[in-house]
């Protein structure tokens, strides 16, 4: 575990060192540890007006559902609002996160909620022709796209406008799929996301199989039912929402940058945020595990050999306690090549 962690690779115990070499699934979220997880507002549209006054209005509302929150798309919204001089609508009040759907309050009266296609599809919310084909040309780009609706009177809540984000993908998450496919190693994007943002950033790096809009409790069944394959499986993840995922996977693996309670739920945490470092973890297991089996062959292998003798007479114990000094200085020295190992270099 010392050259792992001199490579920002914390291994918490013993166990997941020795699980870990047999890895053949990683399951990645998307937000935060394939991306920068810095999202930036890249449109703010009205249903029913366009032009600068829809944006902002669809802005304000936004930014008065938001305000407080540390979400990174709330905070891509906060961010805006500021930039362009919009004041949030009102005070947000009755505050309500739906985990892994959006967030609910009201504002000055008026019951709004912002949140994802899903959501909308499942409140009823009727979308008009073309602001979804806008939203699903923002998606094949991509992006995030989050809807802004609000309930009157205990009807189905009303479109208002949508909100769609943009962020980064990390330099190294590239690197990070090739070098597992080197490994033999399938990749699986798991994503609250909605399909095609997820879809976009899958073809991109050339992850084998995308999950998106997935529920948090939705994700640890995901894991549980790629286990079932017969498969070992690590789950990459750095937020709150990946903590049951985290840990119904054999291996969790945690992004430092992230929150203390993903951290909490991994057996690995990696301590630079680089997704390379997944295959790097793997690769160290495999070594570390490959090194145990060549030490455990040479120890019987001085033991098959010297007992014999001995026992026939046939051995000086001066030589055989030479050998048996011989073989654990040989069993060490194997074990330290260990510390010359330096992982992809990323």
């Amino acid at each position: 575990t010392g050259a792992a962690a001199r490579r920002g690779i914390l291994i918490k115990d013993a166990e997941m060192l020795e699980v870990a070499h047999r890895i053949d699934v990683v399951a990645f979220d998307k937000t935060g540890t394939l991306t920068e997880g810095r999202a930036t507002l890249v449109a703010a549209e009205a249903a029913d007006a366009g032009g600068t006054a829809g944006r902002r209005a669809v802005l304000a509302a936004g930014a008065a559902l938001q305000a407080g929150s540390s979400h990174p798309l709330a905070r891509a919204v906060l961010e805006a609002a500021r930039r362009e001089g919009v004041a949030p609508a009102g005070v947000a009040t009755d505050a309500r996160a739906v985990p892994g759907l959006g967030v609910a309050a009201t504002v000055d009266g008026r019951a709004l909620r912002l949140g994802s296609t899903r959501w909308m599809r499942e409140s009823r919310v009727d979308i008009p022709p073309p602001l979804a084909e806008r939203a699903a040309r923002l998606e094949a780009e991509g992006r995030t796209v989050s809807w802004l609706a609000e309930t009157r009177d205990g009807m189905a809540p009303a479109l208002r406008g949508l909100l769609a984000f943009g962020d980064v993908v990390k330099p190294t998450a590239r690197v990070a799929v090739d070098a597992l496919r080197a490994q033999g190693v399938r990749t699986v994007l798991v994503s609250g996301d909605n399909a095609g943002a997820a879809r976009a950033v899958a073809r991109a790096l050339g992850i084998d199989e995308v999950h998106a809009e997935v529920l948090p409790a939705d994700k640890a069944a995901l894991i549980e039912q790629l286990r079932a394959d017969g498969r070992t499986v690590a789950m990459v993840g750095d937020g709150i929402n990946d903590a049951p995922a985290l840990a119904a996977a054999d291996v969790g693996i945690a992004m430092s940058t992230g929150t203390d309670v993903a951290m909490h739920a991994a057996g690995i945490t990696l301590m630079r945020g680089n997704p390379a470092l997944v295959a790097d973890a793997i690769d160290i297991s495999r070594r570390t595990w490959a090194k145990i089996r060549q030490n455990l062959f040479w120890a019987f292998v001085y033991n098959v050999v010297g007992l014999p003798l001995a026992a026939l007479g046939l051995l000086d114990p001066m030589i055989a306690g030479a050998a048996m000094a011989f073989s654990s200085v040989s069993v060490v020295a194997n074990a330290l090549l260990l510390r010359r190992w330096k992982g992809t270099g990323t």
